[in-house]
């Protein structure tokens, strides 16, 4: 096998054979912001040979401080899009869609989820994650997802944990408490912080969309956000180079 040499350094960690199985995998990314963006860069610099990025949301000026694609060129372009087109600086032969769509239940089915063999959940909206999360753990594909990242400072507090052991996460306490409404008895890999900082009058507790129909505004920073994607892909990573 003659080794690309943007992944020459990657190789020599992996060994070729493993470097083959990457450009082989495909993934499928839903939500392309503070947390789905960055994961999906690194998967790239990874050698993912194929990827799926799906996000129904345009760059606006908030953007910036954490979403990888978001700069003060791309105000009012779609996310997804962007994204796709500067992951292909990178690699322009990794094969790269971009899905400008929201994921629900009445559009599930037009992504393809059953054709990849790893899928990201990076999605704020709660009711849309749990949709994602009964959809996805469905499916045959091995399936990551992250839970709040908003309001947190120290990314040395991100942790790897099965859903039902997540403590200490707004998020992932509503997410398990929303899947138990649901029935699901399964269980699946997240990416969570247990960093608790105190609520000021104009935050929600779960750092998510709540899906009451009022937007929802909490603050986030890249130095949590790019992390968390970062241990997305690293899950990705390993188990297809035989290290997780």
């Amino acid at each position: 096998m003659s080794v690309n040499p943007i992944f020459g350094r990657l190789a020599l960690i992996t060994g070729e054979e493993a470097l083959e199985k990457l450009s082989r995998a495909s993934v499928l990314i839903f939500g392309a912001g503070g947390v789905g963006s960055w994961c999906a860069e690194a998967l790239v610099r990874c050698g993912i040979g194929k990827i799926g990025i799906v996000d129904s949301d345009t760059v606006c000026a908030s953007n910036i401080n954490r979403q990888l694609q978001a700069t003060t060129l791309t105000l009012g372009l779609p996310k997804a899009e962007v994204l796709r087109q500067r992951l292909l600086q990178i690699n322009p032969e990794c094969e790269i869609a971009a899905f400008n769509q929201m994921f629900c239940r009445q559009t599930s089915n037009i992504f393809g989820i059953e054709k990849h063999d790893y899928i990201i959940d990076a999605i704020d909206s709660l009711g849309c994650k749990l949709d994602l999360i009964e959809t996805a753990c469905a499916a045959s594909g091995k399936f990551f997802s992250s839970m709040g990242m908003a309001r947190k400072m120290d990314p040395s507090r991100i942790k790897i944990a099965q859903i039902w052991q997540t403590t200490a996460c707004p998020l992932a306490r509503l997410v398990r408490q929303g899947l138990r409404k649901r029935g699901f008895c399964g269980s699946f890999t997240v990416v969570y912080s247990d960093e608790v900082i105190p609520m000021t009058h104009n935050q929600t507790e779960s750092g998510t969309a709540a899906d009451t129909g009022k937007k929802t505004i909490n603050g986030s920073a890249v130095t949590v956000t790019a992390p968390a994607g970062m241990f997305l892909a690293s899950l990705v990573l390993r188990d297809i180079t035989g290290h997780l």
